[in-house]
C-alpha cells in the first residue's frame, strides 16, 4: 500500500483564499449565450428568456466572477452593437469563431443576468481592432451615473442604475496571431498603457488586467509579460494567465499531473513580474488573474468543429462541446488545488467556460441541463475553500512522467478556518491503478471532532454525464477516514479528487 504524509499547521500560511478565485467565463462562442444561459422558447425560460434551470446550476456551481464577453470574440466585437432596442440590433460577423452575431444578448441583459446569479461582472474591452476611445465609451456607459452622452444612453434604455463593474480585462490574447489586432509585446504594451491611463482618469480605483501570455508554450512568453508590464505597472494591477490541457494519446499519467505545469506556469510570471518590479523599484504589486484555464481537448476541435465554409456563418452552432470524463474531473480539480496552493499571487480565476462550450454546465435546446464531471469538483472547492490557504509539508512517493519527469503521486492544498478552526483539505490520487493512504498530522489544528470526506472516481475513468444518463458519475463518500490521536488517515481512491473537513 502507498502512503503519503501530511502536516497541517495554521501558523503557516500562502495567503487569503480570494472569492474570486471561482470565476468562470462567458464568451460569445457556439451555444454558450444563446441556447445556453439564453432560450427564449425554453419552457424553464423567464419572463427575459433565460433558463432558470441553468441559473440554479450556476448558483450551485458557486461562482463569483464572470468575464464577459471574452475571449477572442471581443477583439471584433462592438459594444454598442448589443444595447438598445432589440429590433434595431445589427447581426455582425464573429471572425473569431466564423459565425453570425445577433446582438441579441449585450452588456445591459448579462449584466442583470448576473444579478440573478449572484455574480460579479469582470468586462473584457476591445483592443484588438479598438482601442482607448471605444473603452473609454463603454465603461461611461456602465459605470457613470447619468449626466454624459452614453451614461444617459444607458438611461434611455431602461437601466437607470449603473452596473458597477470593477474589474476590467484589456483585451484578449493579444500574443497569438489567430487573434483580431495582434500585436507585438511593445505595441500592445503601448496600447494598453494609454488605455489604462484614460480609464483611471475617469475612475482611479478600477482593478486593470493586462494580457499575459496565451499559453506558458508560445514563443514569446516571458519576454511578452516583460515588455507589457515595463509599459503598463504603474497603471494596472494583473496580469492574466490562459492555460488549457487535455491528454497527449494515452498518456494519462503526464495529463494528470497537468498541475505541475499551472504551478511552474505560476511561477515563471510572478518571478518575472516581480523582476519588472525590482528593476522599477517599485512598491507596487502585480497578481494574477487566471482567466483561462480548463481541460479542452484543441485537438478534437481542429478536427471535427472549425468552421472553414465562407458561405456558412451559422448562429450558435455547436462548438468546443466537449464531454467530460472521471479523468478530466480528477485533472480539473488538481488545476483547482494549483490555483489555491498559490493564493497569494493569484487571486483571481475563470474557469472557461460557463455552459456548453468546454463547460461544467450542458443543455439540450428545448430540454433538460445537467452537470458535468468537472461541475462537482469545482462546485465543492468553491463552497468548501474557507479562509486562508495553509503552506502545508507533504511528502509523497512519485511516479515518472513522459512531460515533467518524476511527480508526487498525491497532491494536495488545504485552507483554515481562522474564525472557526475547521480545515479543509483537497486532495487528488495520480496513480491509475494504486490507493494511496493519506496520513494527516492535525496535533496544530487542535483536536478534531468530526472528519467527513467526499471523493470523485469510478471504476471506469472514462464514465461521463450525458444527456441519456446525466447522473451517471457523481461524487460519494469516502467512508475510510478515520481520527485518531492528533492523525486523520484516509484511503484515496486511484485516478480520485477528494475533499476532507476537519471539525
Amino acid at each position: 500500500m502507498n502512503r503519503a504524509h501530511l502536516t497541517l499547521d495554521p501558523q503557516f500560511t500562502i495567503g487569503p483564499v480570494n472569492r474570486r478565485l471561482f470565476g468562470s467565463f462567458v464568451e460569445h462562442l457556439g451555444r454558450c449565450v444563446y441556447d445556453g444561459i439564453y432560450e427564449p422558447g425554453h419552457e424553464k425560460a423567464d419572463e427575459e428568456g433565460f433558463r432558470t434551470d441553468v441559473i440554479e446550476l450556476v448558483r450551485e456551481l458557486g461562482v463569483s466572477t464572470i468575464r464577459y464577453p471574452g475571449g477572442n470574440f471581443v477583439s471584433g466585437y462592438r459594444w454598442e452593437d448589443g444595447v438598445g432596442p432589440r429590433d434595431e440590433r445589427p447581426p455582425r460577423l464573429d471572425l473569431a469563431w466564423h459565425s453570425t452575431e445577433s446582438n441579441e444578448i449585450g452588456l445591459d441583459e448579462f449584466a442583470g443576468w448576473l444579478k440573478k446569479v449572484d455574480s460579479e461582472l469582470m468586462y473584457a474591452v476591445n483592443l484588438g481592432t479598438r482601442g482607448v476611445l471605444e473603452a473609454l465609451d463603454v465603461l461611461e456607459y456602465a459605470n457613470l451615473r447619468s449626466g454624459t452622452h452614453w451614461a444617459q444612453r444607458r438611461v434611455a434604455n431602461g437601466h437607470p442604475e449603473p452596473h458597477g463593474i470593477r474589474m476590467w480585462c484589456l483585451g484578449n490574447e493579444m500574443d497569438g496571431p489567430w487573434q483580431l489586432g495582434h500585436s507585438t509585446a511593445e505595441e500592445y504594451g503601448r496600447l494598453a498603457a494609454k488605455t489604462a491611463s484614460a480609464m483611471r482618469q475617469i475612475d482611479p480605483d478600477l482593478e486593470l488586467v493586462v494580457c499575459g501570455s496565451s499559453s506558458a508554450q508560445m514563443p514569446t512568453f516571458g519576454d511578452w509579460e516583460r515588455v507589457v508590464l515595463e509599459h503598463t505597472y504603474d497603471d494596472v494591477d494583473f496580469i492574466s494567465c490562459h492555460a488549457y490541457y487535455e491528454p497527449k494519446g494515452d498518456d494519462y499519467g503526464s495529463f494528470l499531473a497537468s498541475g505541475v505545469n499551472m504551478d511552474r506556469f505560476i511561477e515563471a510570471v510572478v518571478a518575472t513580474a516581480d523582476h519588472v518590479k525590482a528593476t522599477r523599484r517599485s512598491d507596487k504589486t502585480i497578481n494574477i488573474s487566471f482567466d483561462e484555464w480548463n481541460v479542452w481537448y484543441q485537438s478534437r476541435y481542429n478536427e471535427v468543429d472549425k468552421i472553414t465554409d465562407v458561405a456558412e456563418w451559422p448562429v450558435a452552432p455547436r462548438l468546443l462541446e466537449d464531454s467530460y470524463s472521471v479523468l478530466d474531473a480528477v485533472v480539473l480539480g488538481s488545476l483547482m488545488i494549483s490555483l489555491i496552493r498559490h493564493a497569494d499571487r493569484v487571486t483571481a480565476a475563470s474557469l472557461a467556460q460557463l455552459v456548453n462550450v468546454i463547460a461544467p454546465i450542458m443543455t439540450e435546446p428545448g430540454g433538460p441541463a445537467w452537470r458535468q464531471t468537472t461541475f462537482h469538483p469545482f462546485s465543492l472547492t468553491s463552497r468548501l475553500a474557507r479562509d486562508v490557504a495553509l503552506e502545508l509539508k507533504l511528502d509523497s512517493p512519485t511516479y515518472g512522467t513522459r512531460l515533467y519527469g518524476e511527480v508526487p503521486l498525491v497532491d494536495a492544498v488545504a485552507t483554515y478556518d481562522e474564525a472557526g478552526g475547521g480545515t479543509t483539505v483537497f486532495a487528488v490520487n495520480r496513480s491509475l491503478t494504486e490507493e494511496v493512504t493519506l496520513d494527516i498530522d492535525t496535533r496544530a489544528v487542535g483536536s478534531v471532532g468530526a472528519a467527513r470526506a467526499t471523493s470523485l472516481f469510478d471504476g471506469d475513468i472514462h464514465a461521463a454525464n450525458t444527456l441519456e444518463d446525466p447522473e451517471r458519475v457523481s461524487p460519494r463518500e469516502n467512508t475510510s477516514v478515520s481520527v485518531g490521536e492528533g492523525t486523520v488517515s484516509i484511503t484515496l481512491p486511484p485516478v480520485s479528487w477528494t475533499v476532507l473537513t476537519l471539525d
